[in-house]
C-alpha cells in the first residue's frame, strides 16, 4: 500500500496534491499493481490525475480528493483546453447537442485495465467554480460542456465502490467505451439546481452491473449514452442496473438523448424513486435503436419543476423523434414494464412519429395514482429536445399514446386524487396507434372517479 503523504502530497487543502498523487499511482503501476492510500482527516486540493492499469485508489473515511478552483490545472482534451462558448449561445436547456467530449477533464484514465476507486472517502468537484446564471430553480453552467469528476475512457474491469463523490458541474461518472464495470454501494450527492449534473453515464459501455447506489442530482440520475465522438466503441449493451435510490430534477433513469449508437440487453429492476420530474425516460433522437429492455419491481414519485428542466413529470415517457433535419432517430422496440407504481404529477407518455412509430411495448402490473404536488402548472407534455414546438399543452391523461403500435396493458389501475382532477382530461388518450390493446381496472375503493 502507497500512502500519498509519502510522496509528497500535503492535504491542506489548499496545496496542488496533484504532482504527489500522480507520482505515487505512476510508482504502484510501475511495481505492476497495487493501493494507492489517501489517509483520512484531510482535503487533499487536486488538478487532473491519471488512473493506472492495475491501480486502486482507496480513500479512507474523511479524506476528501477536491477538485482545483483553477480551470489550468486540468488536463486538455480537445481545442487545446482553450473553451469556446456553446455554438448556439443558447442555455443548455434550449440546445444541449453534445458529441461527448468535454474540454477538460479532471481525474481521466484511457486504455486501461483492472482500475479500481474505493473507500468511504469523498472526491468533490467544487461545482461553484462553474456556476452561470441562478434563477433560484435552475443553475445554468459558466459554460458548456464543464469538467466530468470521473472521465473514464476504454477502461477494462473497472471497479467503483462505497466512495462518495459530491458537487460535480456537468456528468460525474463518464464511462465511455469500457467494459466488465461494477460500480457498487457508491453515494452521489450533487446540487439538485445544477444544470447537466448526471449521475452515472454508461456511454458506448457493454457489460455494465449498478447496484445498491443512492443517487441525488439535478440532471439524469443514471442515463445511458450513445455520444457521436466515441461510436468506435459500439453500443450501450448488457447492462444492470439493480436495487438503487434515486432522486433527480431531471429524468432518474434514462436512455439517450445522444444515441448514435444501439442500446440493447439492458435490466433495470428493483429501484425507488422519488423527487424526480420524470421516473423513467428513453429519449431517441439520432441514429441509434432501442430494443430489448426490461424494467421491473420499481416505485417512483414524481412532480412537477420549472421550466428549464426537461419533463413533465412523466411516470414514464417514450419518445422517437428526430433532432434536426437530416438526422433520423432510431427505433424503440421490445420494451417491458412489469409491476411499476408510481403517485405523481403525470402519467405514461408514448410518442413517435409519423414515419417512426414505438412498436412492441408492454406494460403489466401498473399501478398510477395521480395527484398535484408542486407548486408548477399541469399543463400536458415535453418533447424537447425536438423540432418546432417542445410541449404539447392539453390536459393530461392517465395513458397518452401516438404513434404506437402492438402496444398492450394489463392490469393497469389508475388513481385520480381530487387535486388532479382540474388538470385531467381522460384515462386513455389514443392518437394514431395500430394495435393498441388497454386493460384499466377500476380501483376498489372508486377513487378513479375522483372519490377519495
Amino acid at each position: 500500500m502507497i500512502n500519498i503523504l509519502e510522496y509528497g502530497a500535503v492535504g491542506d487543502g489548499q496545496t496542488n496534491d496533484a504532482p504527489a498523487i500522480q507520482k505515487a499511482i505512476d510508482f504502484c503501476a510501475a511495481q505492476g499493481g497495487g493501493v494507492v492510500l489517501f489517509p483520512g482527516g484531510r482535503t487533499y486540493s487536486s488538478g487532473y490525475v491519471l488512473l493506472k492499469s492495475n491501480v486502486e485508489v482507496h480513500l479512507e473515511p474523511g479524506a476528501v480528493w477536491k477538485a482545483s478552483s483553477n480551470l489550468e490545472d486540468y488536463y486538455p482534451l480537445r481545442n487545446n483546453g482553450k473553451i469556446t462558448a456553446h455554438e448556439s449561445g443558447l442555455p443548455s436547456f434550449l440546445n444541449s447537442e453534445y458529441a461527448g467530449r468535454p474540454f477538460h477533464a479532471f481525474i481521466y484514465a484511457l486504455g486501461q485495465e483492472n482500475v479500481t476507486i474505493s473507500g468511504q472517502g469523498t472526491i468533490d468537484g467544487n461545482e461553484s467554480v462553474f456556476y452561470g446564471d441562478d434563477s433560484g430553480y435552475h443553475i445554468e453552467g459558466s459554460y458548456y460542456p464543464r469538467v466530468p469528476l470521473l472521465l473514464l475512457e476504454d477502461v477494462k474491469h473497472l471497479t467503483i465502490k462505497e466512495v462518495r463523490l459530491t458537487n460535480c458541474a456537468f456528468w460525474t461518472v463518464h464511462l465511455v467505451g469500457c467494459k466488465d464495470v461494477l460500480i457498487d454501494g457508491i453515494r452521489l450527492l450533487n446540487n439538485l439546481k445544477m444544470a447537466n449534473s448526471d449521475g452515472i453515464d454508461p456511454d458506448h459501455c457493454q457489460n455494465v452491473r449498478i447496484s445498491n447506489c443512492h443517487i441525488e442530482c439535478g440532471d439524469d440520475a443514471i442515463v445511458l449514452k450513445n455520444s457521436g465522438d466515441y461510436k468506435k466503441y459500439g453500443p450501450c449493451e448488457n447492462i444492470v442496473v439493480t436495487n438503487c435510490t434515486l432522486v433527480s430534477t431531471s429524468a432518474a433513469i434514462k436512455f439517450g438523448t445522444e444515441g448514435e449508437s444501439d442500446f440493447r440487453n439492458i435490466l433495470v429492476e428493483n429501484c425507488c424513486i422519488s423527487r424526480s420530474n420524470r421516473g423513467i425516460s428513453i429519449q431517441i433522437r439520432d441514429n441509434g435503436n432501442v430494443e430489448n429492455v426490461i424494467f421491473s419491481n420499481i416505485i417512483m414519485e414524481t412532480r412537477r419543476f420549472s421550466y428549464e428542466w426537461w419533463g413533465r413529470a412523466e411516470a414514464v415517457c417514450l419518445t422517437a423523434l428526430d433532432r434536426k433535419p437530416g438526422v433520423k432517430a432510431g427505433k424503440i422496440r421490445n420494451i417491458r414494464f412489469q409491476n411499476i407504481t408510481c403517485e405523481g404529477e403525470n402519467g405514461i407518455f408514448l410518442l413517435g412519429s409519423e414515419d417512426n412509430y414505438i412498436e412492441d411495448v408492454t406494460f403489466e402490473g401498473i399501478r398510477l395514482t395521480l395527484d398535484k404536488k408542486s407548486k408548477w402548472e399541469i399543463n400536458g407534455y415535453d418533447k424537447r429536445p425536438c423540432q418546432g414546438e417542445g410541449e404539447i399543452h392539453t390536459k393530461i391523461s392517465g395513458i397518452y399514446a401516438d404513434y404506437v403500435k402492438n402496444v398492450s396493458f394489463h392490469d393497469i389501475q389508475i388513481t385520480k386524487k381530487e387535486g388532479i382532477l382540474p388538470f385531467y382530461e381522460e384515462d386513455v388518450t389514443l392518437g394514431n396507434v395500430k394495435n393498441v390493446r388497454i386493460d384499466v381496472e377500476e380501483p376498489e375503493d372508486g377513487s378513479q372517479n375522483g372519490e377519495e
